[in-house]
């Protein structure tokens, strides 16, 4: 029966979002169930996507991504796939009308493919707004579930989030883009012009992306605020624990957060909001 085969497509996407991030997947955890499995099928869409331009080298990944758009296409014409990813997120895409976002964040995926390095803010800010603004609005899509009203309220806060995290991610994983991907993201930044001049100027957008984050935070639906304070947690520590490396540092070593002090930031979060203290 299709309600069985959409149900598993789902568990799909939360066994992805699993596999692939335990601080995204703490926080999914802590939003309402009615919500959780829309979030882990955009998790699960936009990682694989990711994968794709990222990590599959040894293949030709111009094709695969062609093809994982053209399946993705056919999945919304025809709403179904036999591709669970693609399945449950044309689900997603229908009922919260994703269709512009989804287009948006597949142009900057394709920038992956060929672009290796950002010298203008201008195509810098492009390939953000595509890759990581564009997820913290389809999750806010979910979050106030068809409330158009509350969407234009927050809706800068969230790109303000994705944006935050998405540069977070760049910063940790400076020297894996240089070494193996030959990649470097921020304008005319690579790994002999990054010094702590430059980075300060990195760790100081960062803030202010931050700041504008939470402000949005406070004011999600209760449905959704927890997991995403937690996410945010999870992420400002990583971005606190980068703040204090060295330039150096930050291109000899990935820098993390280890799991148990995941579990402190989750219970010291989860406590913030039961008293209303966040």
């Amino acid at each position: 029966m299709k309600e069985l085969f959409d149900r598993s497509s789902f568990q799909c996407s939360s066994l992805i979002t699993k596999t692939y991030s335990t601080s995204f997947s703490s926080g999914i955890r802590l939003l309402a169930p009615s919500i959780r499995p829309a979030i882990y099928a955009i998790y699960g869409f936009v990682r694989y996507a990711d994968e794709i331009v990222d990590t599959f080298h040894s293949f030709d990944q111009s094709e695969l991504f062609s093809e994982f758009q053209e399946d993705y296409q056919k999945a919304l014409d025809r709403r179904i796939s036999l591709n669970p990813i693609l399945n449950c997120f044309q689900h997603v895409v229908h009922q919260y009308k994703l269709h512009d976002l989804v287009e948006s964040f597949m142009d900057s995926m394709k920038m992956d493919l060929s672009k290796k390095e950002y010298t203008s803010q201008e195509e810098y800010d492009k390939y953000i707004y595509g890759s990581a603004d564009v997820v913290g609005l389809m999750c806010l899509a979910v979050f106030v579930n068809g409330d158009q009203k509350k969407y234009d309220e927050l809706k800068d806060y969230a790109m303000s989030l994705g944006s935050a995290f998405q540069k977070v991610n760049f910063l940790r994983d400076l020297k894996d883009d240089f070494e193996s991907r030959g990649r470097s993201y921020f304008p005319n930044v690579n790994n002999f012009a990054f010094c702590n001049d430059s980075k300060a100027e990195i760790i100081n957008d960062i803030e202010n992306d931050f700041q504008e984050a939470f402000k949005g935070i406070v004011k999600l639906p209760v449905e959704g605020r927890l997991g995403v304070y937690v996410a945010y947690r999870y992420y400002k520590s990583l971005f606190e624990k980068l703040k204090s490396k060295d330039s150096t540092q930050i291109l000899q070593d990935r820098i993390r957060i280890s799991n148990p002090f995941k579990l402190v930031i989750l219970f010291n979060s989860y406590m913030r909001y039961k008293l209303n203290i966040l």
